[in-house]
């Protein structure tokens, strides 16, 4: 932390706050300072200010309705039983944000990278609240959730284009991978794919997947 400070203090020469995050899985305590000194000198003592994620209660950052708060709700301390609850509450407060759909994508990926819920146990949860509510989370529930079969789908086509060039030459797809990777759009890929059946060498299949503009 001293090292990052003293870096970008000597750049920009401006007042810096220095700040530590800590994601741990179990509770425990960290420094908050660093410090040298001599028996008859007292050289430098930095501090950073820290914020301890499994320390915080979860519910004190509901009502906050910042963006970082929601996110962070997964790794700050609840019992296994509040796990439901953190859950809808974090997607709450994502209904209030009115933030836009890429960044509400963002928050709602890291927050379920370090909280995973069942299907049934979240759904069933659900019937207590609002329904105008439960609407709305529905909405941005479902959203996600097409948004990750197209991707799926996507990814699939690409795989499946590498696997027909190995098969049908007999050669690793590596050299055209990175350009088939390229392509974000199912349709090309589909069209990509009736361009490679027609073609009878593996060069005139490199050609193809090179001239691509996607």
């Amino acid at each position: 932390m001293f090292i990052y400070f003293s870096r970008l203090y000597e750049k920009h020469r401006r007042k810096i706050l220095p700040i530590a995050v800590f994601s741990y899985d179990q509770v425990r305590d960290e420094p908050d300072s660093f410090e040298q000194s001599f028996t008859f000198l007292d050289v430098l003592r930095f501090r950073f200010f820290k914020l301890e994620l499994k320390k915080l209660s979860w519910r004190e950052y509901l009502r906050r309705d910042n963006p970082v708060a929601a996110a962070l709700l997964s790794k700050m301390n609840f019992s296994k039983e509040e796990r439901v609850q953190v859950k809808l509450e974090f997607m709450r407060m994502l209904t209030r944000l009115k933030i836009d759909p890429a960044r509400m994508e963002l928050l709602g990926g890291f927050f379920e990278t370090y909280l995973k819920l069942g299907q049934e146990e979240y759904y069933r949860k659900l019937g207590n609240i609002d329904k105008k509510e439960v609407d709305i989370i529905m909405q941005i529930t479902t959203s996600w959730h097409e948004k990750g079969k197209i991707e799926g789908k996507i990814e699939k086509a690409r795989e499946d284009i590498c696997k027909f060039i190995t098969r049908r030459f007999n050669t690793d797809p590596g050299e055209v991978r990175g350009k088939v990777q390229q392509a974000a759009s199912l349709e090309i890929l589909d069209n990509l794919m009736e361009e490679l059946f027609a073609v009878n060498t593996l060069e005139e299949a490199q050609n193809i997947i090179r001239k691509g503009s996607w």
